[in-house]
């Protein structure tokens, strides 16, 4: 499978390294002309404003049509929020809800998912079409909409590639 990791800014490096591993083929979005040929795409963590401030129309137009098309996607920490934020995950998430960077901690859901917590945005509402695969007490850490994932943590930087071989086959 030929999997892009959104480059522009945050942690892509860990999801191509993590990509790779499972032994799909990556690329390192950048511009428009990177989403051709993609079979899915990883949104990573990192800063959510920034993140959408660096989107192009044109590459956002890219992303809105692989998306559309059914794509496997995995969105994570700040991902999540520009997935939230495009209009792609029925969700609703509140930036830095665990605290700052000071407040970076580690953790493991409901289902054994290890987590690490950096500035975690939280799930605060949920659409009908979402369904939770893993919590942090009573907090959705980790939810699917049709060929979306998206997580609150960042599965990138632990040693359980469960998250990524789940999204991506």
């Amino acid at each position: 499978m030929r999997v892009g990791v959104l480059a522009l800014q945050g942690a892509f490096r860990e999801h191509v390294a993590v990509l790779a591993a499972l032994g799909h083929e990556t690329v390192e979005v950048r511009g428009a002309e990177d989403v051709d040929g993609l079979d899915g795409i990883v949104l990573p963590g990192g800063e959510s404003t920034a993140q959408a401030r660096l989107l192009t129309p044109e590459l956002a137009a890219a992303l809105d049509a692989l998306v559309a098309s059914g794509a496997p996607v995995l969105a994570t920490c700040a991902g999540a929020i520009l997935a939230s934020r495009r209009g792609w995950l029925d969700a609703d998430l509140e930036r830095n809800a665990y605290g700052r960077q000071l407040h970076s901690a580690e953790a493991v859901a409901d289902d054994g998912t290890p987590l690490v917590l950096i500035r975690a945005p939280r799930f605060t509402r949920l659409g009908s079409s979402v369904e939770v695969l893993a919590r942090l007490g009573d907090d959705p850490v980790l939810i699917r909409q049709g060929a979306l994932v998206a997580a609150t943590f960042h599965p990138e930087l632990t040693d359980d590639a469960r998250v990524h071989a789940g999204t991506f086959g």
